[in-house]
């Protein structure tokens, strides 16, 4: 990045990019502005010009640059922040998703039913009947497979829990994938089993594979541009301005190039490439980093174990309340060194889904005998979700500068499956303060579709430690509202090798800000959550006003 110049500290500093044409496009005055930039933290003005920050500092010294074509816009005292990064979602899929399936998030199962019952009445016979969004913690029960058969018995069913390692199906479904019960669980999967013996419907992780195989639709190559095109304006709304797809296939990759090409990409994408493609892109050459300012390569994505709201990550004590049982290893360690080996020697960042502390456990050894084997000076090892730690995984992690990519919203948004893991356990999981005490740099992530893709419930949740119905899950873990926005944005930046191009709001940097309705600085804790996003900015154009 061009070095820059900084005179003074405080509201009245400046910083502008030297030898620059110093007539900006667009100034920016008035306002109360965080840059989350420590050499200048607060300021009153920025002037942008080509998509960037070309000065930020007080009205007067800001204002002093505007030229005959120099639009300004008086912010009238409004808060400004950098746009918020989420750091581990899966936007396009979630995209596709929403223009072709039946959204379950609902609260009765007689909605959901309702809802699948008046899509089955659209669908030709024989074809599968599709939901997503489902989240058995906010339904007085989880759904049956009963459920389903009542709502559409002569369609195959399959509704997607929100959490993306489950799913639930009918009879009709079943039938067709062969599954009775005699079918054994699959390595890395299960088939779950009433009291009596009788399948319940619902389906866990590796065991989905044998029914999604046999839907039929393919999503098109405009379906995937379509679903990028929607999902970034849904993103954007909530004042988040970079994403990492956590799980990218080729065609999820084409479909951000060909949204970015037709002008509708709305935000910045960081697209992890899932494992199963890994030898197709070697044979093409890539490696993380190919790219640019709008859609760039990430790491290589593989799992270690499940889902924390679905109650399938591996833990070392069994689950409360579910027997001796202790979630699921997904991916066996041979599988996960031989693929981190190979992707690692070839330049691409590792990113691997554990979130139980056997899967972390498991694959920080993998990432132990990786640098010892084939050392590199900053490989920036990622952790996705990241979730229940203890100090000598935490210690482990510090030594390599592991970036934890934990869930931001987690303790708010699913508190109705906190009592799973239990007042000891909360106080280890998502453990935000830890992290930042040892000096590691953990971002914010949704992992949209499992929870809301919305900073300011990941402030909330991330401050108060408190669920929606008034819980509170760790408390020892609470951070700070300033520490909360800065793993939202410059530490998502620098999860992804781009903090010299944005993450905060300095000269040089990309233009991407967001306006708020209230100073979350001077909010009640417990209120950021209404704090609105009024306006988003990506690369100096307002991608979305309210």
């Amino acid at each position: 990045m061009t070095t820059r110049r900084n005179f003074l500290a405080g509201l009245g500093a400046f910083a502008l990019l030297p030898l620059e044409r110093t007539e900006p496009e667009l100034i920016l005055y008035n306002g109360n502005i965080w840059t989350v930039d420590p050499l200048l933290p607060r300021a009153q003005a920025v002037a942008i010009s080509g998509g960037r920050f070309l000065a930020v500092g007080s009205n007067d010294d800001v204002l002093h640059l505007a030229a005959g074509r120099s639009r300004k816009i008086d912010l009238g005292g409004k808060t400004v922040i950098p746009g918020f990064n989420d750091a581990h979602s899966h936007p396009v899929e979630s995209g596709v998703e929403h223009l072709r399936m039946v959204a379950c998030d609902k609260n009765s199962i007689a909605e959901i039913q309702q809802a699948l019952r008046q899509r089955a009445t659209e669908t030709p016979a024989g074809q599968w009947v599709l939901g997503f969004l489902y989240d058995d913690g906010k339904t007085p029960r989880p759904l049956s497979r009963q459920d389903l058969d009542a709502a559409v018995p002569d369609h195959p069913v399959l509704v997607r829990h929100r959490g993306g390692h489950t799913v639930f199906v009918n009879s009709m479904a079943l039938k067709l994938a062969g599954v009775d019960e005699k079918t054994p669980d699959p390595p890395g999967g299960r088939f779950e089993h009433d009291s009596a013996g009788h399948l319940t419907g619902h389906v866990g992780d590796r065991a989905t594979a044998v029914f999604e195989k046999l839907i039929a639709y393919k999503p098109t190559r405009d379906d995937y541009r379509a679903g990028a095109k929607l999902i970034s304006q849904m993103m954007t709304s909530k004042g988040v301005t970079s994403a990492c797809d956590a799980d990218a296939t080729p065609e999820d990759l084409q479909g951000y190039q060909d949204a970015r090409d037709a002008g509708e990409l709305r935000l910045r994408i960081y697209s992890h490439i899932a494992v199963r493609a890994l030898d197709q892109m070697l044979a093409a050459g890539l490696h993380t980093g190919f790219g640019d300012e709008w859609v760039r390569l990430g790491a290589i994505k593989q799992y270690a174990d499940g889902s924390i709201s679905e109650r399938t990550a591996w833990l070392s004590q069994p689950y409360i309340g579910m027997g001796d049982y202790r979630g699921l290893q997904v991916s066996t360690r041979e599988d996960l060194y031989e693929h981190s080996r190979k992707a690692h020697a070839a330049g691409w960042q590792l990113g691997t889904h554990a979130n139980g502390d056997l899967a972390i456990d498991e694959i920080l050894g993998v990432y132990e005998q990786v640098q010892r084997e084939l050392p590199s000076r900053d490989p920036r090892y990622r952790i996705e979700h990241c979730t229940l730690l203890n100090p000598s995984l935490i210690q482990r992690m510090k030594a390599l500068n592991v970036i934890p990519v934990p869930f931001s919203c987690y303790v708010y948004f699913h508190g109705d499956v906190m009592h799973f893991y239990g007042e000891e356990r909360l106080q280890h999981m998502f453990p935000m303060r830890d992290f930042l005490s040892v000096g590691l740099r953990p971002t914010d992530a949704s992992d949209y579709t499992a929870s809301p893709s919305d900073p300011m419930m990941w402030l909330q949740s991330q401050v108060t430690r408190t669920d929606m119905k008034g819980k509170i899950w760790g408390a020892n873990q609470r951070i700070s509202v300033e520490e909360a926005i800065r793993c939202g944005t410059v530490n998502g930046a620098y999860a992804s090798f781009e903090e010299n191009i944005k993450g905060a709001i300095s000269p040089g940097k990309l233009a991407d800000l967001i306006v708020l309705g209230r100073d979350p600085f001077r909010a009640d804790p417990a209120s950021l959550l209404s704090i609105p996003v009024e306006r988003t900015m990506v690369g100096g154009k307002w991608m979305y006003e309210a």
